[in-house]
């Protein structure tokens, strides 16, 4: 018999396996991922993890919704107290501090690649405009702004992930990206 207090609950089970399987869909993506290796990583049989997450597509849009917050709250809290005016360089600080989370980073790009499924789509262009909406409300700004704030994240993701500042900082064709921050207080001197 199980002493009391012992056993997890669904609840938090099913939070362990969220971040175990974020960073098995970061590295691997949506079609790379067994549902077995993540089940036997979080110590449990795989049809548990079914009896919590019914489908592997449905694992996989929870780990989006956990990782879609986490850039969501980023951006509130960056704002949070600012004027309207300083909002926007503020979130574009903070999005560029989360690219140092490389597993968040590759989940976000394994996110947009696993679109070749319909419900996989739906949910992160939702989940995308849903931040495209927030900072447009939190800021004022104009759709220009917004392109140009969501193209700059776009273009640091991509930095992030091909790792520039580390591999690349003496190739030609990357001086001028091995320094996000210069490209983020540019980007911010043109939206501020």
């Amino acid at each position: 018999m199980v002493a009391s207090g012992t056993r997890k609950s669904a609840a938090e089970r099913r939070g362990e396996i969220i971040e175990i399987a974020i960073e098995h869909f970061a590295l691997r993506g949506y079609n790379g991922t067994s549902t077995d290796v993540v089940a036997r990583e979080a110590g449990i049989s795989q049809p548990y993890l079914f009896r919590l997450f019914h489908t592997k597509r449905e694992l996989f849009l929870a780990c989006h919704e956990v990782m879609y917050a986490r850039i969501a709250e980023t951006f509130a809290d960056a704002a949070r107290d600012l004027p309207p005016e300083e909002r926007m360089p503020a979130m574009a600080k903070a999005y560029s501090d989360l690219l140092a989370d490389r597993t968040a980073l590759l989940f976000q790009m394994q996110s947009y690649a696993a679109s070749s499924e319909p419900e996989i789509q739906a949910r992160v262009r939702e989940r995308y405009a849903d931040l495209v909406r927030q900072v447009a409300e939190s800021t004022g700004a104009e759709p220009a702004q917004l392109w140009e704030f969501f193209a700059s994240g776009m273009l640091l993701n991509v930095i992030a992930a091909l790792n520039l500042e580390v591999l690349a900082p003496n190739e030609e064709w990357a001086a001028c990206w091995v320094d996000p921050s210069t490209m983020l207080k540019d980007a911010q001197a043109r939206l501020g």
